[in-house]
């Protein structure tokens, strides 16, 4: 696949899960750690996002969260394209190390 043809994509989880109990706070965790492991970087608390590359990456990486999803509580997903994750604005704070710019063409895939 050519660099002219790549589709570079974010996809954005969403997850607001209880922590009431142990067993609660153990989902919470296990959850946390596979976003952790599968590539994704926290943007703020609860929302993680990663880059893809295309919609098959979207597909596989849908299927992998499905297939780790916690018992309960509420995980939203989001993806956009890499255009529209730029144009995000920040308001208040400053950003993170992981947000520091990169064009598409620095990006490299393994």
């Amino acid at each position: 696949m050519s660099q002219d043809t790549r589709r570079f994509m974010r996809m954005l989880v969403f997850f607001d899960l209880p922590v009431v109990t142990k067993a609660d706070r153990r989902a919470y965790t296990v959850f946390r750690r596979f976003l952790l492991n599968d590539g994704y970087d926290m943007i703020q608390f609860s929302v993680y996002g990663r880059i893809l590359n295309g919609a098959d990456a979207e597909q596989k990486h849908m299927k992998r969260l499905l297939a780790n999803l916690p018992p309960e509580g509420s995980v939203r997903v989001l993806t956009v394209t890499e255009k529209q994750y730029a144009s995000m604005k920040l308001l208040v704070g400053l950003p993170l190390f992981q947000e520091k710019k990169v064009n598409a063409a620095q990006i490299a895939l393994f």
